[in-house]
């Protein structure tokens, strides 16, 4: 019994510590205001690009409030 816990526990450990890697080493799932650029044009067709940079590090910069939320979660309505 000792033995089977002792498993589950590592297999747990080392499946949550590779989706861990992988969800902060995917780089592919991040965008750049480049490649939001036309999607916000689409959205908000009367902003200026300074504003759209500014709504962009708003909510995708650092302590922005959408700055974990995968382009499959944004762009699901497109």
């Amino acid at each position: 019994m000792k033995k089977f816990m002792i498993g589950i526990l590592s297999a747990a450990f080392i499946l949550g510590a590779g989706s861990y890697a992988f969800a902060q080493g995917n780089e592919e799932g991040i965008l750049n205001f480049e490649q939001m650029k036309p999607f916000m044009e689409k959205m908000h067709p009367n902003f200026s690009e300074n504003e759209l940079k500014d709504m962009y590090q708003a909510c995708h910069g650092e302590g922005g409030i959408m700055e974990n939320t995968s382009p499959q979660d944004m762009m699901n309505n497109f």
